[in-house]
């Protein structure tokens, strides 16, 4: 009967195994293995070589996508769960509209990464039509050049990609506040807890799980975002705004030679890695704590 039982089990899970190889492992090995090869797009014979890392790694605009990776990785996580949190917790106060908050947060999520680009950019833009530079000028300050401005052009491209993610992760961060037993808070407020306390002493620490899985997903997200960048800023100006996922795109489609784009792409594994065990060792140490 064991056997059996064990049987039933593989028979269930082959199906995930083989979509999990087939459409996640494979294509994984065979970017790490175009890396190491000069393939080109529309050129047949290619040969195994390490020139492609050789030549990405002594590309001296390898730093500036990295910095720009880091900042760009750094600031849209940080911003997207916090604004994630303030709005699971407004959610849960059950005030009138948060119908219609919730739809908003749904829509800006499923809202494609080339629409809320090119949205953004005209919000952005320095003419007429510029929302964002005509209220600055309704309140007496003046146009920004946010697209022609390095420093600018980058926090474009976040405030972007904060926008677009932060319903994502107020839905994580309402969908756990729902779970918390309400008795905990019954017996915070019998021992005199006020609101501070309840929320650093209660409600974080049951909400650090889902914080820890919501702070994975959107790493690798955001390390994997290009298509905003792309119909916002096409990673200028200059490179200003190009980061190691647009960087991939560049190099496979524009220059067609995929062994390169291949490279970039086990670099953004090699960051989403580096990000994620950070995370780990971050929150083990507070749980020592």
């Amino acid at each position: 009967m064991k056997k059996e039982g064990n049987f039933k089990l593989v028979y269930w899970f082959l199906p995930l195994a083989v979509i999990l190889v087939f459409f996640y492992l494979y294509p994984l090995a065979d970017a790490i293995r175009l890396s190491f090869t000069n393939t080109r797009i529309g050129k047949l014979d290619s040969v195994y070589t390490v020139r492609s890392y050789i030549r990405v790694f002594s590309d001296p605009d390898l730093l500036i996508v990295l910095r720009n990776t880091l900042v760009f990785v750094v600031f849209t996580v940080f911003f997207q769960l916090f604004f994630g949190l303030l709005v699971g917790l407004l959610l849960e106060t059950q005030l009138r509209g948060m119908g219609i908050l919730k739809v908003a947060m749904i829509t800006a999520w499923v809202v494609p990464g080339v629409i809320a680009g090119i949205t953004w950019n005209i919000m952005f833009s320095s003419s007429a039509w510029g929302v964002i530079n005509n209220t600055f000028e309704l309140f007496g300050g003046n146009r920004v050049p946010f697209m022609t401005r390095p420093a600018t052009a980058l926090l474009a491209t976040i405030i972007t990609n904060v926008w677009r993610g932060t319903g994502f992760s107020g839905i994580l961060q309402y969908g756990a506040l729902r779970g918390i037993d309400p008795q905990l808070y019954e017996a915070a407020d019998i021992d005199g807890a006020n609101s501070r306390q309840k929320f650093f002493r209660v409600t974080l620490p049951l909400l650090k799980p889902m914080l820890m899985i919501n702070l994975v997903l959107i790493t690798i997200a955001t390390v994997n975002t290009y298509d905003a960048i792309w119909s916002l800023t096409q990673g200028g100006p200059g490179i200003a705004t190009t980061v190691l996922s647009l960087q991939t795109y560049k190099s496979t489609f524009l220059r067609m030679n995929l062994a390169q784009g291949a490279v970039y792409a086990v670099l953004m594994i090699v960051s989403s890695i580096v990000f994620t065990t950070i995370y780990l060792r971050l929150m083990k140490g507070q749980d020592h704590a």
